[in-house]
């Protein structure tokens, strides 16, 4: 999908880029496949701020997203591809056989007209959803279920992927998109192809505003503040810090590692790089 450069009528402007959406064709969601969405602010339940700089940005209704892709041997049509405000990748809407719709993550390359189908009978073809054990070696594929039914959990995102390196033992070796191998039981789903809508890095808002619209709410560097308001704040002058990079209240921000361990750490056969 092509990126648009703006026409510099004004310094915001004139670094400013967004998408051309040649790839959309229905503007407006299925009303039955939304729901509202209420913000948060970045609040808890109790109203303190447990997420800083979150809050305002344009209104949203979300849309219910088929991850799992239970319909087993049903062929889909795809009458549709339409922009998701809730995510980075693009959405297609399928029209079953027997007249259901349901929206998917659309792949790279879907086009409306086209037909999928999920099952372990599934050719393998790009938007086809089929259990790892019948997808062959070095296919990339997204959308990936990381418990058999639960639904998809990793490679959603706008131009992920992921790829299965070998299969041994009941579980395929998976290349994540950060690099990490990891094993993933051989009747887990996954879709073939990659995310859609892949120059999504490529994208600079250009202006504060356009982060605000995003529900993204400034914020203040450390070294800019006061000694009494962060550790790295104050220094006669500018500062840059003078100690180790740390949060508002003290803890190493690069470095630490602050994963705990996990049952599934037995399943990483190698970290990221």
């Amino acid at each position: 999908m092509p990126i648009k450069k703006y026409k510099p009528t004004t310094p915001t402007r004139r670094w400013g880029s967004g998408y051309t959406f040649e790839e959309i064709t229905k503007t407006t969601p299925e009303k039955n496949l939304t729901v509202a969405l209420k913000k948060s602010g970045g609040r808890n339940v109790y109203g303190r701020i447990t997420s800083r700089h979150r809050g305002g940005g344009h209104k949203r209704n979300l849309r219910i997203i088929d991850f799992k892709r239970d319909k087993h041997d049903i062929p889909a049509k795809v009458i549709a591809i339409e922009y998701d405000p809730n995510r980075t990748s693009r959405i297609a809407l399928l029209e079953y056989q027997d007249s259901e719709r349901r929206y998917i993550i659309c792949p790279d390359g879907l086009k409306v007209g086209d037909t999928l189908i999920s099952g372990p009978n599934a050719e393998i073809k790009v938007g086809n959803a089929l259990p790892m054990e019948k997808i062959p070696l070095g296919i990339p594929v997204y959308n990936i279920e990381m418990q058999k039914g639960e639904g998809a959990k990793v490679a959603r995102s706008a131009g992920n992927m992921a790829v299965i390196m070998a299969k041994e033992k009941g579980f395929a070796h998976v290349k994540m998109p950060s690099t990490e191998i990891r094993l993933i039981r051989l009747d887990c789903f996954a879709c073939i192809g990659q995310v859609g809508n892949i120059e999504h890095d490529s994208i600079q808002l250009g202006k504060a505003g356009r982060s605000r619209y995003l529900g993204r709410r400034p914020y203040s560097r450390g070294v800019a503040k006061n000694p009494v308001d962060h550790p790295m704040g104050g220094g006669e002058g500018k500062s840059s810090g003078g100690r180790h990079p740390t949060t508002p209240w003290g803890k190493i921000t690069k470095g630490l590692k602050t994963r705990k361990t996990k049952r599934s750490d037995k399943l990483i056969l190698k970290r990221r790089g």
